[in-house]
């Protein structure tokens, strides 16, 4: 501790930094010395999401729940990864029972996976009582413009009117489009239709990457 403080001291030379940092603030938290964890963050030269978030986990560790989400909140900034923040907020919500305003304030931006499909496939999971077509339609929302980009997760939810809406809205990659007719033409065959004549309004739009005869076909 008196390394960190004498780092962080106004008078101090350099940039602040101290490699044993995190160490410091990770064995307070585990001590379950939230208070003097809050005191010494206080005195960081800046407010930085990766020593803050020890805060966060002291607040709510004392209970402190409500206080802990301010926290996190005060401690966003230009280069704070505010998907983390969003994750921290967002299990205090669910732990404390409030799982509407854990999914309306921070479902989007916690749950973010590798593909919009993974994302959706988060979101649903984690809020069972969330209607499907609620969650799509609000991560939909959350980036306009690019509506097409959702047609694997309406599909995926067996959402099929609004996988084709999306399709038929915005850009969608005709090698989704036409996967998805291949795959549904005896199940769903209006679906797949649908799908196929949107990948070929696409492709004729100049839509996808390399477009063979075969995707055509």
């Amino acid at each position: 501790m008196p390394v960190v403080e004498s780092v962080w001291s106004p008078n101090a030379s350099g940039h602040g930094f101290f490699k044993g940092t995190s160490a410091c603030l990770s064995a307070l938290f585990a001590a379950g010395r939230y208070d003097e964890l809050l005191v010494l963050i206080d005195k960081a030269r800046f407010k930085w999401w990766h020593d803050r978030r020890w805060g966060v986990q002291a607040l709510a560790a004392m209970g402190k729940k409500a206080e802990a989400i301010r926290y996190a909140e005060e401690s966003r900034g230009l280069n704070d990864p505010g998907w983390q923040i969003a994750q921290a907020c967002e299990a205090i919500l669910l732990s404390s029972g409030l799982a509407i305003d854990a999914y309306r304030r921070y479902a989007v931006a916690a749950n973010q996976g590798t593909t919009n499909l993974a994302t959706f496939r988060a979101i649903a999971k984690k809020y069972p009582g969330v209607p499907p077509e609620q969650i799509l339609r609000d991560l939909i929302a959350s980036t306009p413009g690019a509506e097409g980009k959702w047609f694997a997760a309406a599909k995926d939810a067996g959402l099929f009117d609004v996988a084709i809406e999306l399709a038929t809205r915005s850009p969608t990659d005709p090698r989704t489009l036409t996967r998805a007719a291949r795959d549904y033409a005896e199940k769903q065959s209006d679906f797949a239709l649908a799908a196929g004549l949107a990948a070929l309004h696409w492709i004729s739009r100049g839509q996808g990457y390399e477009i063979t005869g075969g995707d055509v076909l």
